[in-house]
């Protein structure tokens, strides 16, 4: 396990590194997730083996360190994340996310594109969340950080069920409801927006049982390859590891 200082008060990110060649490959996860867990099956897969592969923990979540002075806006995790690879001499690193991460991996490479060199997006929500939560969703950010605090928590642990819980409980609280309500309310320009416009290679995977998604023609027109991905939900990499690696291998390979 290594580890970057990333705030002023040395507030660390921690992650998991396979060893391997360049460029390296960083592999984000969603909200209350963990990348060690939810990633080491795609990076360990023959397909995917070989090259240098971080694990990282966003700040707030899994073994990273969880401050609560931390503010958790989607741009401060990328300057976060930004921090760390700078550190662990990372320099166009091909970035494979997961819902929510895929929102700071999009904003890294937005903000620190020398950072980034091609983006795959799992199954990322690129527009603001809808004011009556989706089924599936944690709901995290209908509470003020207030009411999560006081018992909106144990709430959410019954909502997410064991599978996410598991790794949603080593979260700080703090962190965990701050990150979902700067997700829920977006970024200026929109991430959508922020995609688009990227000059990296882009690849954007969702389960194929959801069609496709929404502003699909945008995004293939602004260069976006979009992909499909049969027998699988949310958790794609879980879902269907196969078709996961298979997919995230011809993004990156391609």
């Amino acid at each position: 396990m290594r580890h970057a200082p990333v705030t002023p008060d040395g507030d660390l990110i921690r992650w998991v590194e396979i060893p391997g060649a360049e460029p390296a490959r960083l592999y984000l996860h969603g909200l209350g997730a963990s990348s060690p867990v939810y990633s080491a099956a795609a990076a360990a897969h023959p397909l995917l083996t070989g090259r240098r592969s971080l694990l990282l923990d966003l700040l707030g979540f899994g073994i990273s360190d969880r401050p609560t002075g931390f503010s958790y806006t989607l741009e401060a995790h990328a300057d976060a994340v930004a921090a760390a690879l700078e550190a662990a001499d990372v320099t166009g690193a091909e970035v494979i996310a997961h819902s929510m991460g895929g929102a700071v991996a999009i904003l890294l490479a937005a903000r620190h594109p020398r950072l980034v060199s091609k983006l795959v997006l799992v199954d990322v929500s690129l527009d603001p969340a809808p004011a009556v939560p989706v089924p599936g969703s944690s709901a995290i950010e209908t509470f003020t950080e207030e009411e999560f605090l006081a018992g909106g928590w144990a709430r959410t642990e019954q909502r997410v069920g064991p599978t996410w819980w598991s790794t949603m409980r080593m979260a700080g609280r703090e962190a965990l409801h701050r990150t979902a309500a700067h997700r829920a309310r977006g970024t200026v320009p929109t991430l959508r927006e922020h995609l688009t416009a990227l000059p990296q290679p882009r690849t954007f995977l969702h389960p194929e049982a959801d069609g496709a998604p929404a502003g699909v023609r945008r995004l293939v027109e602004s260069g976006v390859t979009v992909r499909a991905i049969p027998d699988c939900g949310h958790t794609i990499m879980f879902d269907n590891p196969e078709g996961f690696a298979r997919a995230v291998a011809d993004a990156l390979n391609g």
